[in-house]
């Protein structure tokens, strides 16, 4: 079982949480541009870590805590080279020699647990991968398990929100840019070829669970060195997956990748159309469908995640929403999603997502073999089922059907999330959670005006004077509404004659309809032509029922399509509410003048 997905939309609170709470046994891979390390958890508890840093090290964090001194240090580290191949681990040389006792490196240990924490928590980005059939643990903690196993079957909790603490402190002090999270300039040297450096990154782990069955960690010197070159990267993950594929099939397959790695890499293709950021859940017990997806995925620039557990669902649609994330959730055929999973359990799990999570679009992939459960799936609610290759069909075609689902999905996601209701919903809510941040008429004004150049092709702001109005921004007027917005317009409009302008400021409702308008012909369309069809839009936004501004807009020279007004309608109505809010803040906090 496996769970990958980006630390930008899934932080590690949130991934070590979600460990916790599943109670997961595994090495986390955490992975950025500084480096890798990892977490090591048995049934949802820490029990090893290691930090990106090789500087980081146990003997490093005793010295820094005071246990023992540097020169004990450098005493033991070469009590540890002189015993050639009787050399036993740095804390078991520390505790034999009378140096430090037990208790002291737990505390050790969950210091450097806490700091591989908040040197991930300052990461901007990266990717995370729990691999459950690893645990990667170093000797260095084998040798005293029977003490600190109670007590390191830790408080993760509690390791965590001290990791927390420790991060608002160094971010409060300025302290997170130096690069080594243990200490400042002043922190001990370790002695050159000492066997702390020699060990490579695992001295720093630890292991006090299970330690028999535990697998050895190879010493990770050499990192640097390896090749990270995309085609090595599918040529490692397809060989590990397809095993029994001939060669020159695997060659196939993994051409097709590297070209479609060698293209330049697209940065939010989808949201560029459409101002939709999508996140891909991939749900699957497939390698090659994780892998695969997760290529196609990261190259058109989506977030994606993957994991082959249905618990984690829920947790991963929730942070993608609490982040502004549009969710699609693919489901693999029944046969890849574990024991238990039949068309039956498959198409409820479809409704009960869909009844959970009433935006989440859910796509289903399918075999020829899988018509009566991909008919079902569509009766349930998926949005679309999506051929997938099987290795037992019979065919001999996996890598070309394998080659088509690859196709059939990117090209899926590229054209099928560009349409106006997804559109709508998410700048929707972005213009509603941007307009509860703001307090002043102007920036409220434009929130409106912006989300009005979704649906109309041109678009001013009115600012409602005594007797006329005075056209400020415009999108779409001069140029292109991919441009954005004008500089001061400055256009004016006579009040006090009746006009369409007029009733809608009287009113104070909003109009869309005919600009058959003596006043917006002679005053307006001299300026900008007039439109192709003539039904345009006049949104009236009022403070203390009164109308302050008007956002005026038309189809240009395309042709109408009727627009979700009932968005611009309650936009309008927040932004009143909110500039209303505002200005009895401002009123109350104003100290009371004296009398």
């Amino acid at each position: 079982m496996s769970f990958s997905g980006d630390l930008q939309h899934l932080p590690i609170v949130d991934v070590i949480q979600l460990l916790h709470s599943t109670r997961k046994t595994g090495t986390l891979y955490l992975k950025s541009h500084k480096g890798e390390s990892q977490l090591t958890f048995n049934d949802g508890y820490f029990v090893s870590a290691n930090h990106v840093n090789n500087s980081v090290r146990i003997g490093r964090i005793l010295v820094e805590m005071n246990v023992i001194t540097h020169e004990e240090l450098e005493q033991a580290l070469l009590e540890q080279k002189n015993a050639g191949a009787n050399r036993k681990p740095l804390v078991a040389t520390l505790i034999e020699g009378g140096k430090i006792n037990k208790d002291d490196a737990y505390k050790g240990l969950e210091s450097l647990i806490e700091m591989t924490i908040v040197e991930i928590l300052t990461w901007t980005s990266g990717a995370f991968t729990l691999d459950v059939d690893k645990i990667d643990v170093s000797d260095e903690y084998r040798y005293f398990p029977e003490t600190l196993k109670q007590d390191l079957s830790m408080n993760t909790q509690s390791v965590l929100m001290d990791a927390l603490r420790i991060y608002d402190e160094k971010k409060r002090d300025g302290t997170l840019n130096d690069g080594s999270l243990s200490g400042d300039e002043n922190s001990p040297e370790l002695p050159p070829g000492s066997g702390e450096t020699s060990d490579g990154i695992t001295a720093d782990l630890l292991g006090l669970d299970d330690l028999d069955t535990l697998e050895k960690r190879i010493p990770d010197v050499f990192t640097g060195l390896r090749d990270h070159s995309p085609v090595n990267i599918h040529r490692q993950n397809i060989g590990k997956s397809l095993v029994g594929l001939p060669p020159e099939e695997q060659d196939k397959l993994i051409a097709f990748l590297d070209n479609l790695s060698a293209a330049p890499a697209t940065v939010s293709s989808l949201g560029h159309q459409t101002n939709l950021a999508l996140a891909v859940i991939v749900f699957s017990r497939d390698e090659v469908v994780k892998y695969i997806s997760t290529v196609i995925c990261k190259q058109e620039g989506l977030f994606v995640f993957t994991t082959d557990e249905e618990v984690n669902l829920d947790h991963i649609i929730d942070q993608t929403l609490s982040k502004g994330l549009q969710p699609v959730l693919v489901i693999d055929t029944p046969k890849e999603l574990g024991p238990g999973f039949d068309r039956d359990t498959e198409v409820a799990l479809v409704q009960a997502k869909r009844a959970k999570y009433p935006t989440l679009s859910i796509l289903q992939l399918a075999t020829p073999q899988d018509l009566d459960t991909s008919l079902h799936a569509l009766q349930a609610g998926i949005r679309a089922v999506l051929p997938r290759a099987g290795q037992t069909d019979g065919k001999g075609s996996f890598v070309n059907d394998t080659i088509a689902y690859m196709e059939t999905f990117r090209s899926y996601l590229k054209t099928s999330f560009t349409g106006t209701d997804q559109q709508f919903l998410h700048q929707f809510r972005e213009s509603m959670l941007q307009l509860d941040t703001l307090k002043d008429a102007p920036d409220l004004v434009f929130v409106i005006l912006r989300f009005a150049s979704l649906l109309f092709e041109r678009s001013i702001t009115f600012i409602v004077g005594k007797s006329e109005l005075i056209a400020e921004k415009g999108i779409g007027i001069k140029s292109a509404k991919d441009a954005g917005p004008t500089a001061a317009l400055l256009y004016r409009i006579p009040l006090g004659q009746p006009s369409l302008f007029q009733d809608v400021i009287n009113s104070g409702s909003l109009y869309f309809g005919p600009s058959n308008d003596s006043t917006m012909e002679d005053h307006l369309f001299d300026k900008i032509d007039p439109p192709l069809n003539s039904k345009i839009l006049l949104l009236p936004i009022k403070s203390f029922g009164r109308v302050f501004a008007l956002i005026y807009a038309d189809f240009g020279s395309k042709t109408a399509t009727p627009p979700a007004l009932e968005f611009l309608d309650t936009l309008s109505r927040h932004a009143s509410l909110v500039l209303d809010n505002a200005f009895y803040r401002k009123k109350f906090e104003k100290p009371a003048q004296p009398q």
